[in-house]
């Protein structure tokens, strides 16, 4: 392995055979090597090749300052995620969770604890994430010493969906609190408790992260037609006026218009989340 750039003691960059920049990583591989050298591959411990060149770049910024253990913590959890979502996640969170974790490390040695407003709603909107999460806790306390609290874990999830949807965490963000909102315009006006582990309360978050999507990328549909939508605002009254309720939220509070294709799907899945409420509430 000819190395094309030293970036640390522990990491150089190379070019594949087909001319791609690829990161390689051991400790002490580069120790007193320059440029033109050669690494023998039996001490690589990790190789990565990322698409993109700004994402590339990124990293291998990362990596020049961030400590060995934290990039390795990193790459594993990454794996673990990979294996359990059987998804495909975007090169970027090798940059943004390596980078998250580094600086959560360094906090947590300092006593700089953050807590995460969104913790209750992570876990709820995100729970297969979140899952991952609190196993990269574990992992990080096993590799690095480092207790951390739930909040980390729901902190982690929101890489993981940033990841799979590809969006900037900013936008995550804003999904996240417009779930939120909607689920408790529902709540508070349909007087319910969700039974969080049925399968209709699992399809009514999943048509908000959609839904949510569409608002911020600007990418909703339009659709005039009004037949079913007149069917199914009589069968189910209650949660249509609901949706018109969100509706009206939705257009002051974000200027979006929902078309009457989203107003019918949103008042089924109200209606089916509802009634499982109601219906355990009554077994209780």
């Amino acid at each position: 392995m000819k190395i094309e750039k030293v970036l640390n003691n522990n990491v150089a960059v190379i070019k594949d055979n087909k001319g791609h920049e690829t990161v390689v990583m051991g400790r002490g591989i580069v120790f007193k090597k320059k440029p033109g050298d050669f690494i023998p591959p039996e001490q690589v411990e990790k190789v990565f090749t990322l698409t993109g060149k700004e994402t590339s770049s990124r990293f291998q910024e990362l990596l020049t300052s961030s400590p060995l253990e934290h990039v390795l913590v990193s790459e594993k959890i990454i794996r673990v995620a990979k294996a359990r979502l059987g998804k495909k996640l975007s090169d970027n969170i090798y940059v943004t969770l390596t980078d998250h974790i580094s600086m959560a490390i360094d906090r947590y040695r300092e006593g700089h604890i953050l807590k995460n407003a969104f913790l209750w709603d992570i876990r709820q909107f995100y729970p297969e994430e979140f899952r991952l999460g609190m196993e990269a806790i574990r992992i990080i306390r096993a590799d690095c010493q480092i207790e951390f609290l739930e909040d980390e874990a729901a902190f982690m999830a929101l890489h993981f969906v940033n990841a799979q949807l590809d969006e900037g965490m900013t936008m995550i963000h804003d999904m996240t609190k417009l779930i939120q909102e909607i689920a408790n315009i529902v709540k508070y006006q349909l007087h319910i408790e969700y039974k969080a582990e049925s399968l209709a309360y699992y399809r009514f978050i999943n048509h908000l992260k959609y839904f949510a999507q569409r608002l911020f990328k600007h990418t909703g549909h339009i659709d005039d037609d009004t037949c079913l939508l007149g069917v199914i605002k009589e069968k189910h009254r209650e949660a249509y006026r609901c949706t018109q309720a969100i509706a009206a939220f939705v257009a002051g509070q974000y200027n979006y218009k929902l078309s009457d294709e989203e107003m019918l799907y949103m008042t089924i899945h109200i209606a089916r989340v509802v009634r499982e409420a109601r219906k355990e509430s009554m077994n209780a």
